[in-house]
Protein backbone atom coordinates (compact mmCIF):
# COMPACT_ATOMS: atom_id res chain seq x y z
CA UNK A 1 0.00 0.00 0.00
CA UNK A 2 1.27 3.66 -0.57
CA UNK A 3 0.36 5.10 2.27
CA UNK A 4 1.64 8.55 3.24
CA UNK A 5 1.07 11.63 5.56
CA UNK A 6 0.22 14.94 3.86
CA UNK A 7 2.69 17.48 4.84
CA UNK A 8 2.49 20.27 7.60
CA UNK A 9 0.30 18.30 9.92
CA UNK A 10 -2.12 20.01 12.38
CA UNK A 11 -1.69 16.81 14.58
CA UNK A 12 -0.45 13.00 14.18
CA UNK A 13 -4.04 12.04 14.76
CA UNK A 14 -5.36 14.23 12.28
CA UNK A 15 -2.29 13.55 9.96
CA UNK A 16 -3.27 9.98 9.86
CA UNK A 17 -7.00 10.26 9.38
CA UNK A 18 -6.92 12.53 6.86
CA UNK A 19 -4.62 10.22 5.15
CA UNK A 20 -6.40 7.27 5.87
CA UNK A 21 -9.46 9.23 4.86
CA UNK A 22 -7.69 9.93 1.34
CA UNK A 23 -6.80 6.80 0.96
CA UNK A 24 -10.17 5.17 0.75
CA UNK A 25 -11.91 7.96 -1.29
CA UNK A 26 -9.29 7.89 -4.13
CA UNK A 27 -9.15 3.71 -4.18
CA UNK A 28 -6.21 3.43 -2.98
CA UNK A 29 -7.17 1.27 -0.05
CA UNK A 30 -10.31 -0.44 -2.14
CA UNK A 31 -13.55 -1.29 -0.53
CA UNK A 32 -13.12 -5.24 1.55
CA UNK A 33 -9.20 -4.26 2.18
CA UNK A 34 -8.60 -5.18 5.58
CA UNK A 35 -5.63 -3.32 7.85
CA UNK A 36 -4.44 -3.46 11.08
CA UNK A 37 -3.15 -0.63 13.35
CA UNK A 38 0.08 -2.58 13.53
CA UNK A 39 0.96 -2.57 9.60
CA UNK A 40 -0.57 0.98 9.66
CA UNK A 41 1.52 2.45 12.81
CA UNK A 42 4.36 0.86 11.27
CA UNK A 43 3.70 2.55 7.74
CA UNK A 44 3.08 5.88 9.10
CA UNK A 45 6.22 5.74 11.73
CA UNK A 46 3.59 6.52 14.23
CA UNK A 47 1.92 5.05 17.61
CA UNK A 48 -0.85 2.87 17.26
CA UNK A 49 -2.91 5.59 20.00
CA UNK A 50 -3.73 7.47 16.96
CA UNK A 51 -4.48 5.08 14.29
CA UNK A 52 -6.79 3.64 16.79
CA UNK A 53 -8.38 6.50 17.44
CA UNK A 54 -8.40 7.21 13.43
CA UNK A 55 -10.08 4.00 13.00
CA UNK A 56 -13.13 4.84 15.38
CA UNK A 57 -13.68 7.86 14.00
CA UNK A 58 -13.77 6.39 9.79
CA UNK A 59 -15.41 3.62 11.60
CA UNK A 60 -17.90 6.13 12.60
CA UNK A 61 -18.41 7.89 9.33
CA UNK A 62 -19.14 4.13 7.48
CA UNK A 63 -15.69 4.26 5.94
CA UNK A 64 -14.27 1.08 7.86
CA UNK A 65 -15.74 -2.18 9.51
CA UNK A 66 -14.07 -3.19 13.14
CA UNK A 67 -14.95 -6.44 13.48
CA UNK A 68 -14.03 -7.27 17.36
CA UNK A 69 -11.20 -10.18 17.07
CA UNK A 70 -11.57 -10.61 13.52
CA UNK A 71 -10.07 -7.08 12.41
CA UNK A 72 -10.66 -3.80 10.45
CA UNK A 73 -11.69 -4.23 7.04
CA UNK A 74 -12.46 -0.77 4.31
CA UNK A 75 -16.18 -0.82 3.84
CA UNK A 76 -17.67 -1.76 1.22
CA UNK A 77 -20.22 0.88 -0.51
CA UNK A 78 -23.89 0.84 1.01
CA UNK A 79 -25.84 2.36 -1.87
CA UNK A 80 -28.54 3.08 0.95
CA UNK A 81 -25.93 5.59 2.44
CA UNK A 82 -25.00 6.70 -0.97
CA UNK A 83 -29.08 7.42 -1.94
CA UNK A 84 -29.89 9.20 1.51
CA UNK A 85 -26.93 11.45 0.68
CA UNK A 86 -27.88 12.28 -2.74
CA UNK A 87 -31.75 12.60 -1.11
CA UNK A 88 -30.11 15.17 1.35
CA UNK A 89 -28.12 16.94 -1.66
CA UNK A 90 -30.78 17.32 -3.62
CA UNK A 91 -33.50 19.01 -1.62
CA UNK A 92 -30.01 21.46 -0.54
CA UNK A 93 -28.36 22.03 -3.82
CA UNK A 94 -32.34 22.77 -5.47
CA UNK A 95 -32.36 25.24 -2.81
CA UNK A 96 -29.08 27.17 -2.87
CA UNK A 97 -29.26 27.53 -6.80
CA UNK A 98 -32.90 28.53 -6.39
CA UNK A 99 -31.34 31.21 -3.62
CA UNK A 100 -28.38 32.15 -6.38
CA UNK A 101 -30.77 33.07 -9.63
CA UNK A 102 -31.47 36.06 -7.19
CA UNK A 103 -28.60 36.55 -5.14
CA UNK A 104 -25.76 36.44 -7.29
CA UNK A 105 -23.53 39.09 -8.66
CA UNK A 106 -21.73 39.94 -11.58
CA UNK A 107 -18.35 39.08 -9.68
CA UNK A 108 -20.23 35.72 -7.96
CA UNK A 109 -21.35 34.27 -11.76
CA UNK A 110 -17.26 35.01 -13.14
CA UNK A 111 -16.05 32.35 -9.90
CA UNK A 112 -18.49 30.47 -11.55
CA UNK A 113 -17.20 31.08 -15.02
CA UNK A 114 -13.45 30.64 -13.65
CA UNK A 115 -14.07 27.57 -12.38
CA UNK A 116 -15.56 26.06 -15.92
CA UNK A 117 -12.80 27.37 -17.46
CA UNK A 118 -10.36 25.12 -14.83
CA UNK A 119 -12.82 22.53 -15.15
CA UNK A 120 -12.13 22.33 -18.94
CA UNK A 121 -8.46 21.86 -18.53
CA UNK A 122 -8.86 18.93 -16.16
CA UNK A 123 -11.12 17.53 -18.62
CA UNK A 124 -8.15 17.84 -21.18
CA UNK A 125 -5.34 16.69 -19.01
CA UNK A 126 -8.13 13.80 -18.12
CA UNK A 127 -7.18 14.87 -14.19
CA UNK A 128 -9.90 13.07 -12.71
CA UNK A 129 -8.66 13.98 -9.24
CA UNK A 130 -8.12 17.81 -9.95
CA UNK A 131 -12.26 17.04 -11.73
CA UNK A 132 -13.75 15.91 -8.47
CA UNK A 133 -11.80 19.07 -6.55
CA UNK A 134 -13.34 21.68 -9.18
CA UNK A 135 -16.72 19.61 -9.26
CA UNK A 136 -16.95 20.52 -5.36
CA UNK A 137 -15.29 23.92 -5.56
CA UNK A 138 -18.53 24.78 -7.87
CA UNK A 139 -21.23 23.48 -5.56
CA UNK A 140 -19.58 25.11 -2.71
CA UNK A 141 -19.51 28.83 -4.13
CA UNK A 142 -23.50 28.67 -4.53
CA UNK A 143 -23.45 27.88 -0.69
CA UNK A 144 -20.41 29.90 -0.04
CA UNK A 145 -21.80 33.06 -1.94
CA UNK A 146 -25.17 32.78 -0.67
CA UNK A 147 -23.91 32.89 3.03
CA UNK A 148 -24.82 29.32 3.71
CA UNK A 149 -21.27 27.99 5.22
CA UNK A 150 -22.09 26.17 7.77
CA UNK A 151 -25.19 24.54 5.42
CA UNK A 152 -22.75 23.08 3.41
CA UNK A 153 -20.45 22.41 6.38
CA UNK A 154 -23.14 20.26 7.92
CA UNK A 155 -23.82 17.92 4.39
CA UNK A 156 -19.96 16.83 4.61
CA UNK A 157 -20.47 13.57 7.06
CA UNK A 158 -23.37 12.20 4.79
CA UNK A 159 -21.91 13.47 1.49
CA UNK A 160 -19.02 11.20 2.44
CA UNK A 161 -20.86 7.89 0.85
CA UNK A 162 -21.90 10.24 -2.35
CA UNK A 163 -18.60 11.18 -2.80
CA UNK A 164 -17.40 7.21 -2.87
CA UNK A 165 -19.61 7.19 -5.65
CA UNK A 166 -18.48 10.43 -7.56
CA UNK A 167 -14.78 9.73 -7.32
CA UNK A 168 -14.95 6.36 -8.82
CA UNK A 169 -17.14 7.35 -11.70
CA UNK A 170 -14.76 9.56 -12.41
CA UNK A 171 -11.76 7.84 -12.43
CA UNK A 172 -13.52 4.72 -14.16
CA UNK A 173 -15.13 6.54 -17.12
CA UNK A 174 -13.19 9.62 -18.05
CA UNK A 175 -16.12 11.15 -20.27
CA UNK A 176 -17.50 14.13 -18.19
CA UNK A 177 -19.00 16.20 -20.86
CA UNK A 178 -22.17 15.60 -19.70
CA UNK A 179 -21.02 17.16 -16.00
CA UNK A 180 -19.45 20.07 -17.58
CA UNK A 181 -22.02 20.60 -19.73
CA UNK A 182 -24.49 20.72 -16.59
CA UNK A 183 -22.31 23.11 -14.11
CA UNK A 184 -22.31 25.53 -17.56
CA UNK A 185 -25.83 25.24 -17.82
CA UNK A 186 -26.19 25.88 -14.55
CA UNK A 187 -24.34 29.66 -14.47
CA UNK A 188 -26.61 29.95 -17.89
CA UNK A 189 -29.50 30.24 -16.01
CA UNK A 190 -28.27 31.60 -13.06
CA UNK A 191 -27.20 35.08 -14.84
CA UNK A 192 -30.52 35.02 -16.24
CA UNK A 193 -32.28 34.78 -12.87
CA UNK A 194 -34.22 31.45 -14.38
CA UNK A 195 -35.06 29.73 -11.44
CA UNK A 196 -37.26 27.21 -13.20
CA UNK A 197 -34.22 26.25 -15.35
CA UNK A 198 -31.50 26.21 -12.94
CA UNK A 199 -33.79 23.84 -10.12
CA UNK A 200 -34.24 21.32 -12.68
CA UNK A 201 -30.79 21.36 -14.18
CA UNK A 202 -29.47 20.57 -10.14
CA UNK A 203 -32.31 17.59 -10.15
CA UNK A 204 -31.28 15.94 -13.07
CA UNK A 205 -27.67 16.93 -11.84
CA UNK A 206 -28.23 15.42 -8.60
CA UNK A 207 -29.82 12.10 -10.06
CA UNK A 208 -26.46 11.19 -12.14
CA UNK A 209 -25.24 9.64 -9.06
CA UNK A 210 -28.59 7.01 -9.58
CA UNK A 211 -26.88 6.46 -13.06
CA UNK A 212 -23.59 6.11 -12.28
CA UNK A 213 -24.47 3.47 -9.61
CA UNK A 214 -25.78 0.99 -12.30
CA UNK A 215 -22.70 1.24 -14.19
CA UNK A 216 -20.37 1.34 -11.11
CA UNK A 217 -21.72 -1.94 -9.87
CA UNK A 218 -21.85 -3.76 -12.84
CA UNK A 219 -18.30 -2.47 -13.27
CA UNK A 220 -16.93 -3.20 -9.72
CA UNK A 221 -19.62 -5.67 -7.90
CA UNK A 222 -16.95 -6.45 -5.41
CA UNK A 223 -17.05 -3.18 -4.05
CA UNK A 224 -20.52 -3.11 -3.19
CA UNK A 225 -22.31 -4.31 -0.02
CA UNK A 226 -24.68 -7.39 -1.51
Amino acid sequence: MDLHIRPQPTSTREAVYDALKDQILNFDLIPGTSISEKEIALAFNVSRTPVRESFLRLAGEGLLDVYPQRGTMVSLIDLSLVEEARFMREQLECAVVRLACHQFSEVDIQELELLLIRQRASMEAQDNKSMFELDEAFHRTLFTRCSKSNTWAAMQQMNVHMNRIRKLRLAADQDWQHIYDQHQQMVDSISRQDEKRAVALMKDHMNLAIHDERFLRGKFPNYFKP
